[in-house]
Formats: structure tokens, sequence, C-alpha cells
């Protein structure tokens, strides 16, 4: 889906909102039913069938008791991280919970010491990142499929009296991408195997620290046995691809140039990345407090965050200088969820 069209979609979205609430004159039925982290990867995001019948099931409404329940959103430094806790903040805002938010919190140890000493009491965290970061787990151990790694995470979450929601169906995860320029005179590569032959001829760039981690530079070349002819550290990747300076760059698979159509994005067919699907971390405290009904509200609201959609979460950010505020209820209010 190009961002043209996902445009699109929020645009029939917002119109679709607005037939529903003069139709339904706030008679909505509650949320549909928790899936699986599988199954919440389904197809109206994607295809924008989003009937009115199912923005209007989606509606979020007010948890009993949930005003007497206070509790902190927090969140990481960057882009994806602050639309995420404004998403799940102000979800939970429109059932009836008291949140207060504490975005901008740093890098993971940060965050996670701030949940673990209670000064927040949830935030969205990476599964991947979760196992390296926290629990100890060597990169190249994290397991290939995501929801074992979700597993993983949860069991020693556990271990810190910390309960980690299902995950998202997007993952934000290493990729390598190529301008479609680049992809043409290559013979239109779709996986990173298919450019086995020519990688000895092209400049490869990437973040710094790429050069030697296992899940980025190091990792492919081992793992695809290619050695690139150069590698160029540098952090404006989408710059270096267009200006030529690289044949190909390192990303993240939401980055919100991605939703420009302008790349594209080979499959890791080895699987050399580990899964990064975000999971809500909260306090089993706050989860306690937070019942049923409050963490259901946070698994639905996920169901639509395909890489497609949080790529064009994040471009509206990133490139249209849009407010993480403001793109989180749009978000919110064009799949239904908020009025």
């Amino acid at each position: 889906m190009t961002r043209s069209s996902i445009r699109i979609l929020f645009a029939l979205l917002a119109v679709l909102v607005l037939g529903v609430g003069f139709a339904a004159c706030g008679d909505d039925d509650d949320s549909a039913g928790t899936t699986t982290p599988a199954a919440q990867a389904t197809q109206p995001a994607d295809s924008g069938d989003i009937s009115a019948e199912e923005k209007a099931a989606n509606k979020i409404e007010p948890v009993q008791g949930a005003s007497n329940v206070s509790l902190t959103v927090g969140s990481k430094n960057f882009t994806e991280q602050f639309i995420l806790g404004e998403i799940y903040a102000q979800a939970l805002d429109a059932a009836g919970y008291n949140v207060k938010k504490d975005l901008n919190l740093g890098s993971e140890l940060v965050a996670f010491k701030s949940l673990r000493e209670g000064d927040i009491d949830a935030y969205p965290e990476y599964t991947g990142t979760a196992l390296t970061s926290f629990f100890d787990v060597k990169i190249e151990d994290v397991p290939k499929d995501a929801e074992q790694a979700y597993q993983d995470a949860k069991a020693e979450y556990a271990k810190a009296n910390i309960a980690a929601l299902p995950p998202t169906p997007f993952e934000n995860t290493y990729r390598m991408a190529i301008t479609k320029e680049k992809a043409e005179e290559l013979g239109n590569p779709t996986k990173i195997s298919d450019i086995t032959d020519d990688a000895s001829e092209m400049v490869v760039n990437g973040f710094p620290e790429c050069r030697q981690r296992i899940d980025c530079l190091l990792g492919v070349e081992r793992g695809y046995d290619l050695k690139f002819k150069r590698f160029l550290p540098g952090e404006n990747k989408y710059q270096i691809l267009d200006n030529g300076d690289a044949d190909i760059a390192f990303v993240f698979t939401t980055d919100g140039p991605l939703a420009s159509n302008k790349y594209v994005v080979l499959d890791d067919d080895k699987s050399i990345f580990p899964p990064y699907n975000i999971s809500f971390s909260i306090r089993d405290a706050a989860a306690k407090q937070l019942g049923p009904e409050g963490q259901k509200v946070v698994t639905d609201i996920q169901k639509y965050m395909t890489e497609e959609i949080m790529q064009e979460l994040n471009a509206r950010v990133d490139i249209d200088k849009q407010e993480p505020k403001a793109v989180a209820a749009e978000y919110l209010k064009n799949f239904g969820f908020t009025s």
C-alpha cells in the first residue's frame, strides 16, 4: 500500500466516522473481542475495507470503575514511541481511566528503570529489545519467531512483576532497502539473497555501530555470505540513498520515508534480523487495576497497526511535521475507537 492510498484510506475512514456518528446516535456496540496476535494482523487496514459496522463495534466504551484508577503511561524518546505512547494514553483516557503521560523518557534502559521503580506504570517496548537489553539474551539467541520472542519476553518480565500484554501485528526491525531506480538497475530484487552477485560492487550505509552488530552488517555478511564494496557510516540513510552516496542501506521497517513508495525493502529471507513487535509493558499492580476490560482496550486498538500504517503515522510526524498527539488522535478516530 502506497502512502497516497493510505492517506485515501484515512480520509474515507474519517467520512465513515461521521456517517456512523449520525446513524448510531450514541448506541454503539461494545468493542469486538480480543484476538490472538497472529489474527490481529487483519486485512481491513491494508485493503481499506473497513465497514461502518466494524467501526461502530470498535468504539471504546467507558469501563466501570475506571475513574477510580490513575496510571502514568510513558514512552522512549523517538517518533514512533511518542505516537504509540499517545495512542495508548488517549485510548485509556477514552475508557475513563485517569491517565498521565511521561513521554520522552530516554533510552530503553531509562524507561525500564522508570517502570520497575514505579515512576511510570506502563510503556510500549519492543520484544527483541526487552530480551537483549533487559534480560541478557544474546542477539543471535533471540527467537526468530515473533510469537516465541513475545512469550520469552513475557516470561522474563513476569519475574520482575511486569505484565507484557499481547504484541502488535507490526514489528519495527532491521531490513535493507534500495531506491526504486537501483532496484531496476539490479533486476528488481525482492530479497537479500537476490543481491548476492552484486554486493561486492555496492556501498552499504548504516549507523556507525551497525558494522559490528550481529543484527546488522556483521550478521548479514555472515548469514548471506556477502561482502560489500564499502561500509559508509551515517544516520541520514534516505538522503544518502537519494544522493547516490550508498547503493543500499539498513533501515527500520516502520520508517516514515518508506511510506513514500520511493524505496524497495528487501525481504530477510534467511531470518537474520530478530523480531521487534511492540508489547505494552505494565506493572502487575497497574495491570490488575486496569482489569480485563482495560487490557482489552490496549489490545483492541493495536489490531490495525500494520507496518504500512505505522510508516504513515511516523511520516506524518517526521515529514509532515504534525504533532504526535494529533496523529495519535486521528488514528483512534479514523478507526472508530473514539468519536
